[in-house]
């Protein structure tokens, strides 16, 4: 992989470093023993839903929280979650006249690669929150301390989890997805569907590596090579035509439809200069993976009061940027990915200037980045549909 790409992903405060006590044997042994959270036929399913919108037979929303806590996994948050990516691609939809595939970042998506290992806190140096699956968001050096047992209580609540989704299942089906960041933990799930005798991942039907951890040749690659799950892969500003065509080989040798996605994370002032050669790479390597737009990272900016916060009015901005560049290419604009909830926050502003206001966010519940509200992320999710429907 090209040096960008290698640097950024093995940012070494990306992940977390897990005491040497002897203890993460015997969690992932009890892992190994625990049944599968997922099925490996609804895995298959979503890569044949997957392969409708990499054809541009349909449309994905791919959307959820930040970061899952603990806290707050309940039937009644579970059934919203459920309800507002309905809401969303149905939106999309209504407008397009397509099949919509619906995937949840829920069900495990309890730990966060951070850019640095600590932050400030009262003027003193603090372990950085890296998601409840590894630490605690309380203000202490210990609640910090990471602590593999947590592993064990992310399996009990994406279980949970999983189990209200199914309660409420009618028709049409949510997929879950993750982060794969933890790769101890995903390898101790990692199971052999008995009919194929195919490796895959049961922590959730799709797992994502991101842009600080797409390293050829690293852990995160290498676990979802060797699963037959779809997979994604997070490209930020740095990823470069090579470092597709290199993942292409990688994570699609035999080029199936719907094995492969690509999520696009570049920033509304770069995504026209940066996508144009990422997407002419991967038609060059023969591959048609499904493009989604995350219009969320690279939008990241602090507020007057020093919080994160991402503006609508950027997010918008990208997406069309987004759908122009693929339609220019002859690609298919598959989708979004967005951090959103459907509980009532104030995390993002509706345009910068509004950030730099004397009036600090007063509903700042996130665990980590800012997501967008309900109205936000209709907003976000209705602009991709007038992109794709001009």
């Amino acid at each position: 992989m090209s040096a960008p790409g290698t640097t950024l992903a093995s940012a070494p405060s990306a992940l977390p470093r897990w005491p040497d006590d002897g203890r993460m044997e015997s969690v992932l042994a009890e892992l190994r023993d625990r049944p599968p959270l997922v099925g490996y036929d609804r895995c298959r399913m979503l890569s044949d839903e997957l392969a409708g919108v990499a054809a541009g037979h349909a449309f994905l929303v791919h959307a959820g929280d930040c970061a899952e806590l603990f806290a707050d996994v309940s039937p009644l948050l579970s059934a919203r979650k459920d309800a507002q990516l309905r809401d969303l691609s149905w939106i999309v939809r209504c407008a397009t006249a397509r099949p919509v595939v619906r995937l949840g970042r829920i069900g495990g998506q309890f730990a966060k690669p951070r850019s640095c290992g600590v932050e400030d806190h009262a003027g003193e140096p603090l372990p950085v929150y890296r998601g409840d699956a590894v630490n605690d968001r309380a203000t202490g050096a210990l609640a910090r301390h990471p602590d593999c047992g947590r592993l064990l209580t992310a399996y009990d609540k994406a279980a949970e989890v999983l189990r209200h989704l199914r309660e409420r299942r009618r028709a049409g089906a949510l997929y879950t997805s993750h982060d794969g960041l933890l790769c101890e933990f995903e390898e101790a799930l990692v199971r052999i569907d008995s009919r194929t005798q195919t490796r895959y991942a049961s922590s959730a039907h799709l797992l994502w590596a991101g842009d600080r951890t797409r390293e050829l040749g690293g852990p995160h690659i290498e676990l979802l090579a060797s699963v037959a799950n779809p997979v994604a892969v997070k490209l930020g500003p740095r990823a470069t035509a090579a470092d597709v065509a290199e993942l292409v080989e990688v994570l699609d040798p035999d080029r199936r439809p719907g094995r492969l996605v690509f999520i696009a994370r570049l920033g509304n002032d770069a995504v026209e200069q940066r996508l144009p050669e990422l997407v002419e790479a991967a038609l060059a390597a023969d591959a048609r993976p499904v493009w989604l737009c995350d219009p969320m990272h690279e939008n990241t900016f602090c507020t007057a009061h020093g919080r994160k916060t991402r503006a609508v009015a950027d997010l918008v901005r990208e997406v069309a940027a987004f759908v122009r560049v693929l339609r220019l290419a002859r690609a298919h604009p598959g989708g979004v990915h967005l951090e959103a909830t459907p509980q009532h926050v104030t995390e993002c502003v509706e345009r910068r200037e509004d950030g730099r206001s004397p009036v600090d966010l007063p509903r700042y519940r996130s665990g980590c980045d800012p997501r967008l509200n309900a109205g936000q992320a209709r907003a976000v999710v209705a602009a991709f549909t007038r992109a794709v429907t001009a």
